[in-house]
């Protein structure tokens, strides 16, 4: 088991520390474990920190993976959170090749965050779907140093906010199409990230259907991460996930170190 979505106290929104998340991932068998702490520099007016110090990072990065040398691999990367505006200077702020994974995602649109249901209020839910992919393309148009694309349609999670929250694939297929176009172009890859199911949204980021328009486009690079913020959701569903990408007939799951990727056959 590979999980490479897992947060600790590094991230504002979780309070365990990286050692009660290797103690929760030994428990599950994990034999990979990525720590990609959340690093937003422009969350909206949301109250969480979502930056952290990474020289207090690596330090404690340094300490874990000593003392379970041999038990599990345990490796660096970051959640970065993108905006258009930020690509410019996201080099100056913070080295990203000091990193063994990097997860790029979209957490907030034009300023507005997601999750409290600021980037839906007064749209229509068509226009806040193509506003949401609009700028994650601008910014793979733009921006190349990650590996893959977190939670790709993340929006769906929150359209509960929405007295109408129902959008079918194909009102926005052409523009998903894009998106998934340039990342498989650029040789980058998504994530199935499990944490869809706990959220209540009866699927996995990214859904089947979407899932499946990345393989018939010619995608094949996915990893499996659960979204972990506490040591009980780590490797969440992940044999159902590997399951679903044998019924798809992907047939390699994604693994990163340096970088590098790395691809594990399914059997």
């Amino acid at each position: 088991m590979y999980d490479y979505h897992v947060h600790s106290s590094f991230s504002g929104d979780c309070k365990y520390s990286m050692e009660d998340m290797v103690k929760g991932a030994l428990e599950k068998n994990i034999k990979i474990l990525s720590f990609t702490d959340h690093v937003d520099y422009d969350y909206g007016n949301d109250e969480l920190d979502f930056v952290f110090d990474t020289e207090d990072y690596f330090k404690e990065l340094k300490k874990i993976k000593s003392n379970y040398k041999g038990q599990i691999e345990v490796l660096s990367g970051i959640e970065l959170g993108m905006q258009p505006h930020l690509v410019k200077n996201i080099n100056e702020k913070i080295n990203l090749e000091n990193f063994d994974f990097i997860i790029m995602s979209i957490h907030t649109v034009m300023g507005k965050e997601m999750h409290h249901g600021e980037l839906f209020a007064d749209r229509d839910l068509i226009d806040t779907y193509f506003l949401y992919y609009d700028e994650m393309l601008e910014v793979l148009d733009n921006f190349s140093n990650f590996d893959i694309v977190g939670h790709i349609n993340l929006i769906d999670r929150y359209v509960k906010y929405m007295d109408n929250n129902t959008v079918k694939l194909e009102e926005y297929k052409e523009l998903i199409e894009k998106v998934l176009k340039k990342i498989i172009e650029k040789d980058k890859g998504i994530e199935i990230n499990t944490s869809g199911i706990r959220y209540g949204i009866n699927s996995f980021h990214p859904t089947v259907e979407l899932l499946s328009l990345y393989k018939e486009l010619g995608g094949e690079i996915v990893t499996i991460g659960s979204d972990a913020h506490s040591p009980d959701n780590i490797g969440f569903d992940y044999d159902d996930a590997v399951e679903l990408l044998r019924e798809l007939d992907f047939k390699y799951i994604t693994t990163y170190k340096n970088r590098k990727k790395h691809f594990i056959k399914i059997e």
